[in-house]
């Protein structure tokens, strides 16, 4: 019953990665869908981001106003260690629910979870194994611009704003190289999910 913690920068080809392992019968659990949840409105997490950067971060619709948000903590490592505060605590209590559901539903379960800020955040926690997605910064630009309509000052940015390959590399016990064909990578995916099922 391992449980991975698959990572990587922006476009680095993280949730091909994932989504090979769940056609593969991983439990797939997405970090990114449960900071969407514990920022649903009426949550805590909400009323407490409100709170610390203001009532104009609520949309009309009582939603989270995320580009508001990320312009307000882009850039200013303060106001981000602030936000990361406020929802990373929301975060592992309920991705350690569904850890837990998922085990107890099936002890033999490989369960995956997909978490961007992994370095940032979780590096302590007690994986079995971690993944990195990896793929030059060059390949990431040139995916951002192609598949998000990025501009390329823009994607470098983004990019910067992550923590360095090298850090996550120096974290990881498989790396999956991304940086050419989806065939490729997929290749790798398989091989890995042989390992562990093995």
């Amino acid at each position: 019953m391992p449980l991975i913690a698959l990572t990587g920068g922006i476009a680095s080809g993280k949730s091909t990665i994932a989504a090979r392992l769940a056609e593969h019968g991983a439990t797939v659990i997405d970090a990114d869908a449960i900071v969407r949840e514990v920022q649903q409105p009426g949550s805590p997490v909400l009323e407490a981001i409100a709170e610390a950067f203001g009532e104009n971060m609520i949309a009309a619709d009582g939603s989270l106003d995320r580009a508001s948000l990320g312009a307000r903590v882009f850039g200013d490592d303060e106001a981000l260690q602030r936000l990361n505060a406020i929802v990373h605590p929301a975060v592992r209590v309920e991705s350690q629910r569904r850890f837990d559901a998922a085990f107890s539903a099936d002890p033999a379960a490989v369960v995956v979870y997909d978490v961007p800020l992994l370095v940032e955040a979780r590096v302590e926690d007690p994986w079995d194994l971690v993944v990195v997605a990896d793929a030059p910064a060059d390949v990431r630009v040139q995916r951002m611009m192609r598949l998000r309509g990025m501009s390329e000052d823009d994607a470098r940015r983004r990019i910067g704003a992550q923590v360095s390959d090298e850090e996550r590399r120096a974290i990881a016990d498989v790396v999956v190289d991304t940086s050419e064909t989806v065939e490729h990578t997929l290749e790798q995916v398989d091989a890995l999910w042989r390992s562990l099922t093995a």
